[in-house]
């Protein structure tokens, strides 16, 4: 390490610094050098530590020195290690063999010191270098630590401090290269000593900042500047100040920047119709160039100016009458483009070619108004349609909207009328006429009225003729029935008397809605009517039902009630009953009879009655109470009907006139 410390004081400068040309200060404290010293006491160790300059600079070599004496008996060092920032670099001691770390270096011997005999004291001695790694305007602390016969002391940062100052520093930039254009980028070069390798360097144009470089291995930063316009510009470059180095700026360069020189050409299409809009355009060159284009109409501006974009330029413009007319254009460029005129161009524009149609209905009732119309062609074209009945006007001429006119006219007789129109364009459109259509004009038709009529009462299952009634008779067409707005069959011609008729059968009951529609026919209007139907169903028979069964049983016994219905084949239900109690499910009624075999278990009597359901086309009926009366087992008396006797069956029989059917009581 000694031998490296030897070869850095005879190089002097860092490899970085000579291939920069950056300044340093090489091995000797400046001029201005101020050492410093601090003393302390270890028990009887008095120590001293000085340093030969406090402010120091990059490259430089300092000198460290601890001094050892006593007051007290005789001691010993045997080691010494003197702590220091790890940016100084090693260079000698005057204490042999010494040990560098990054933070300290170290030294171990025999070195005694007496208190009044020689030797009375002993001093370390270390040089280091400052490098670029050490911490600019900041205090770096050192100190030291050592070990005696007697006893170790550890003041590793007890001082003195030092303070490394920035680099100074020098810019200058280079000439630039010309001719200098606007809007051409031209390379601006720094040299800066004294700076690192990507530190910033700034480059403006006056008091603008244009942009930035970074400085390379060799001190040199670069920057790509593209003048926005011409003029003259004063160019400097400056280096601000960084954490290890001062600030510099070079000299203002005066630079001057040419325009970009643009050209221009006008387009606009040969011919051009009146009204239609045709695009004028315009190219500049260089297509970079920046700047506005204002188009002209012989004298007079075409709109506002349009923005250059990609070297192009545009406008709609619509000629309002026909001619010749003479397209111009002007590029007003912007900073750093001159401006350029465009050579004229001529468009023929003529009027817009229109057609008319008209149209009326074919047929039309005197008295009663239609419209005329009239298509023009193209849809935006301007003017007015005059309507004509024959060679008569139909009113003034009408104004045209979105290519159509109407006008409603009545016709006061009847006849075939030749209906025409001309359209009279709007500058910028010819005149055009239609081709006359025919009005087949007849007198109105005679008002018709309908009548609904029904030939009997509507009855589910019975057909019932519907009859339409026409006043006044016509001399024909047809009338078509409908039922709850669906039509029944096909229509029906009307006969000599004005009717039309058609069976037709209702399925369910209720309300229906009957309607008629008459078809008109030439000299007859067309009418319609309709009237509310209501459908019933046919009346249902009436029905008896009465308890054949004894009227005593047995508790405990199995006993079969019986009940007859009348008529015979009604179909349907009976449920008996004990009271208001249901006596098992209702009993399928067959051959007018229902039986149930059911087994009571208390005695004394019981209210008998049957109620039957009714069936299809019958109604239901309830029968008599009957008292049945139910005894122990050996106590019944079965040689009597109880309270139903034959004279009751009879006179029920009687009041329905059913008696013969009871024989099989």
């Amino acid at each position: 390490m000694v031998g490296r410390g030897l070869r850095r004081i005879v190089g002097g400068v860092s490899v970085f610094a000579m291939a920069a040309g950056f300044a340093a200060t090489v091995g000797v404290a400046s001029a201005a050098a101020a050492s410093e010293s601090v003393s302390w006491s270890n028990a009887s160790t008095h120590i001293k530590r000085t340093i030969d300059d406090t402010t120091v600079s990059v490259g430089q070599i300092i000198e460290v020195k601890t001094r050892f004496e006593r007051s007290g008996s005789v001691v010993t060092f045997k080691e010494v290690w003197d702590y220091k920032p790890s940016c100084l670099e090693f260079v000698s001691s005057n204490k042999s063999n010494p040990r560098v770390e990054s933070d300290y270096t170290y030294v171990s011997g025999s070195w005694a010191v007496w208190p009044n005999i020689s030797n009375t004291s002993e001093t370390f001695t270390f040089r280091y270098e400052v490098t670029e790694d050490c911490a600019r305007d900041t205090q770096l602390s050192t100190g030291v630590k050592y070990r005696s016969g007697l006893r170790t002391g550890d003041f590793r940062t007890k001082g003195p401090t030092f303070t490394v100052a920035k680099n100074t520093t020098t810019t200058s930039l280079a000439a630039v290269p010309g001719p200098v254009v606007a809007g051409d980028p031209v390379t601006l070069t720094a040299t800066v000593t004294g700076g690192a390798k990507n530190d910033p360097v700034d480059f403006y144009d006056g008091g603008t900042k244009v942009g930035s470089g970074q400085l390379n291995s060799s001190g040199v930063a670069t920057y790509e500047w593209t003048p926005p316009d011409g003029g003259t510009r004063s160019l400097q470059a400056k280096f601000p100040s960084t954490a290890k180095a001062k600030s510099s700026q070079s000299g203002t360069q005066d630079v001057t920047v040419t325009d970009v020189v643009t050209s221009l050409d006008v387009s606009a299409p040969g011919t051009a119709t009146t009204g239609e809009p045709v695009e004028l355009t315009a190219a500049v060159l260089p297509v970079e160039a920046q700047g506005t284009v204002q188009f002209f109409d012989g004298d007079a501006p075409v709109g506002d100016p349009i923005e250059v974009a990609n070297g192009a330029a545009s406008v709609p413009h619509t000629f309002a009458a026909a001619g010749e007319y003479t397209v111009a254009a002007e590029f007003t460029g912007g900073p750093g483009f001159t401006n350029a005129s465009a050579a004229p161009v001529t468009v023929a524009v003529s009027d817009l070619v229109t057609s008319l149609e008209v149209s009326a209905p074919d047929t039309a009732i005197t008295g009663e108004p239609v419209e005329l119309s009239a298509q023009v062609s193209p849809i935006d074209a301007q003017g007015t349609v005059q309507f004509f009945d024959g060679d008569a006007p139909i009113g003034g001429p009408v104004e045209v909207f979105g290519g159509a006119a109407g006008v409603p006219h009545t016709f006061a007789a009847a006849g075939e009328y030749s209906i025409t129109a001309e359209f009279t364009g709007a500058p910028g459109f010819t005149n055009a006429s239609g081709a006359p259509v025919t009005v087949a004009v007849s007198e109105p038709d005679v008002v018709t009225s309908l009548e609904i009529q029904l030939s009997g009462t509507a009855t589910t299952g019975e057909p019932v003729a519907l009859l339409a009634q026409v006043s006044p008779v016509p001399s024909g067409g047809t009338v078509q029935l409908k039922v709850d707005g669906v039509d029944v069959g096909a229509p029906v011609e009307v006969d000599d008397s004005g009717r039309a008729i058609l069976p037709y059968t209702f399925d369910a009951a209720g309300s229906y809605a009957v309607s008629a529609e008459y078809s008109g026919t030439p000299g007859f209007a067309r009418s319609q009517a309709a009237v509310t139907v209501t459908v019933a169903d046919p009346a249902d028979d009436v029905s008896s039902v009465v308890i054949t069964s004894s009227p005593a049983a047995t508790a405990g016994v199995p006993f079969t009630l019986k009940a007859r219905v009348l008529p015979e084949d009604a179909a349907g239900t009976v449920q008996f009953f004990d009271g208001d109690a249901e006596i098992g499910d209702p009993v399928e009624v067959v051959d007018g009879v229902a039986e149930l075999v059911y087994t009571f278990d208390s005695v004394g009597p019981h209210e008998i009655h049957v109620v039957y359901s009714g069936g299809p086309g019958v109604e239901g009926s309830t029968s008599q109470m009957q008292v049945l009366d139910v005894s122990e087992s050996g106590d019944a008396d079965t040689s009597s009907l109880g309270s139903l006797d034959i004279a009751d069956i009879a006179g029920i029989a009687g009041v329905l006139g059913v008696l013969g059917s009871l024989g099989d009581l």
